[in-house]
């Protein structure tokens, strides 16, 4: 169950984050009302709608999770973020970025059912997002609940992938996309960071090796928001920094896209529209190699931020 569970989260958005460039954009400038202090009151290179419908498209904090438990890969704690490191986020950039990072690892952890593990992240979750004023779409109780109960794990993964993408939604519908943008640079980083630490150790998976070189497309979005702030928060401007690096590491990837059949299937009750498009990567192992590094440096420099 735990897998067509993760199946029906992760095939819609799989292909809507692998074909979500070229989103267009225009010369009106976004509106930004409810925008804490320590990020940027305006932003002129996208538009708001345009923003909105980038990150709308990413995927959800098991996507890649799910892909390495399926590919039969060992638990290990080590490559998770402390919870403990949430202590020092003392802004809200901080905070927006953390919260990413700790619900990737939360799927991580859901996947791999690690109960004890598990109370401890939704914990630490909760706080943030409860300072972040997000965290009435976290049922805690009910998450700490199922957490206690392996026979609810189906139940727990559910909510906790729709908690998240309920606060994802809120921040981008109530004018502050830029803490949404910074969620989903966590969670995103998050899992890329847990598929290349695990390339790294075992190069042999090309289902994984083709995911991480997939992820050009959605860094391409990513880095194109993230330049939105960058003139008008010094956080923001370091952070472009450091994923121009990563892209630049990307650039020589090569994806070729392989248009396939759409088919329907019903999946416990849910009918299920599945598009059989495949993707080709050509990427060196030189190429890899370079872009595990870079991740892993700015995925540890951001989470000592």
């Amino acid at each position: 169950m735990l897998k067509k569970l993760l199946f029906i989260f992760g095939i819609g958005l799989l292909f809507t984050v692998f074909t979500s460039c070229g989103n267009g954009s225009n010369d009106d400038e976004p509106n930004f009302d409810d925008i804490p202090e320590d990020v940027p009151e305006t932003a002129n290179q996208i538009d708001e709608n345009a923003i909105n419908g980038i990150l709308e498209s990413f995927s959800s904090p098991v996507e890649m999770a799910a892909l390495i438990e399926d590919l039969g890969v060992p638990f290990s704690k080590k490559y998770l973020c402390s919870p403990d490191l949430a202590n020092d986020y003392d802004t809200n950039f901080k905070k927006a970025l953390g919260l990413g990072v700790l619900s990737a690892d939360l799927g991580y952890l859901n996947v791999y059912e690690k109960t004890a593990e598990i109370v401890n992240y939704l914990t630490v979750i909760k706080s943030i997002s409860d300072e972040l004023n997000i965290g009435q779409f976290f049922d805690f109780q009910t998450l700490k609940r199922l957490a206690t109960n392996n026979d609810n794990m189906d139940s727990l993964m559910f909510l906790s992938v729709n908690s998240f993408h309920q606060m994802d939604e809120h921040l981008r519908k109530n004018n502050r996309s830029n803490l949404s943008a910074l969620v989903v640079t966590g969670v995103w980083l998050e899992g890329l960071y847990l598929a290349t630490q695990i390339i790294k150790e075992d190069a042999s998976s090309a289902a994984l090796r083709d995911r991480i070189g997939e992820q050009k497309l959605v860094l391409t979005d990513l880095f194109r928001i993230l330049q939105v702030y960058k003139s008008q928060d010094k956080n923001f401007e370091n952070l472009v920094v450091d994923f121009d690096e990563l892209n630049k590491a990307y650039e020589p990837v090569i994806i070729t896209f392989i248009e396939g059949e759409t088919r329907t299937e019903e999946i416990d009750g849910v009918t299920v529209v599945i598009q059989e498009d495949k993707s080709e990567v050509e990427m060196t192992d030189e190429q890899l190699d370079k872009i595990v590094n870079i991740v892993e440096k700015i995925r540890n420099k951001l989470i000592s931020i």
